[in-house]
């Protein structure tokens, strides 16, 4: 087998071991997100905010964590599409999100060719999870990179609860700082 083919099956390692960590992760995800939430807010000086709103940015942010939890998922909805569906899919998503993660992303996929570039021939599931683990402590998780340059850019409170779910998820899930 090639390297493109030993990367595809890297990528998707990547995300599968992204989802099982949020899964065994997702209480500590929360709890991070309950402090942090309101210690971002008055950082950036976006308050002072009615405990209403602040609880709103809180319902957002959790169901973003649902929706990367559901990215990630190896049996989601993403995953019964065709490829050129796929990548229609992509690029719509690269279009209408607020952050621009193409290069991030094709640094996603750079890495995990380099990482496979010299891969056996009859790669084990052990070695693909240790080469997705190594991944993920390389890269992070995808898009996060993104989602935290284009807050530090431009603080706003429509990009505060991205942005706080991607820290979590960098502190918490990738256990990086």
């Amino acid at each position: 087998m090639g390297q493109r083919h030993f990367a595809r099956l890297l990528l998707k390692a990547y995300y599968e071991r992204l989802y099982e960590r949020m899964t065994a992760n997702r209480v500590r995800l929360d709890a991070w997100i309950e402090v942090a939430l309101p210690a971002e807010i008055e950082r950036q000086g976006l308050g002072p905010m009615e405990a209403h709103k602040v609880q709103a940015y809180r319902e957002a942010c959790l169901a973003f964590v649902d929706e990367r939890v559901e990215m990630y998922n190896p049996i989601g909805i993403q995953y019964t599409f065709d490829r050129p569906a796929s990548r229609q899919a992509a690029d719509l998503e690269f279009q209408i999100n607020w952050y621009d993660s193409r290069r991030e992303f094709e640094d996603l996929v750079a890495a995990a060719r380099a990482l496979v570039s010299d891969a056996p021939d009859d790669m084990s599931d052990e070695v693909l999870h240790k080469l997705a683990d190594e991944l993920i402590h390389q890269a992070g998780a995808f898009p996060d990179r993104s989602i935290v340059a284009g807050y530090a850019a431009g603080p706003t409170l429509q990009k505060l609860p991205d942005y706080i779910v991607a820290s979590a998820i960098e502190q918490v899930v990738c256990e990086r700082s």
